[in-house]
């Protein structure tokens, strides 16, 4: 069974949190994109509600299938970590990959992104 996740934030190669997600990929991973709006939450990371208008720009990873419990239960206390009540969801990318993201909770004073892109000033 192949796991995808999509990432648009600090789990992105060069951003902070790449060494995390980095051991647990099985490929280079795809450019991506999924329906939904991208914010800042002005704690230098940033916050993704899926669905509905608006377009987030990521990448979506294959996940290694012989540590894909090690790397999903990181993950998911390294989300639950920050403030944002963030949980992992399952979404169809816009190159139609059903994958794994987290998606923000609630408790934050966002920002838009308006570029729905994470690394663009």
């Amino acid at each position: 069974m192949n796991v995808h996740l999509f990432v648009y934030g600090t789990l992105r190669p060069g951003d902070v949190r790449w060494s995390l997600l980095e051991p647990f990929v099985a490929d280079q991973g795809q450019a991506d994109s999924v329906a939904g709006r991208l914010f800042d939450t002005g704690l230098d990371y940033p916050a993704a509600v899926f669905g509905g208008e608006g377009r987030i720009v990521g990448r979506t990873y294959l996940l290694r299938a012989d540590t894909l419990g090690d790397a999903l239960a990181i993950l998911d206390e390294e989300e639950d970590s920050v403030l944002g009540l963030y949980r992992r969801v399952e979404l169809t990318t816009g190159s139609g990959v059903r994958a794994w993201a987290y998606e923000y909770g609630d408790g934050l004073d966002l920002t838009p992104i308006k570029s729905g892109d994470w690394l663009l000033p």
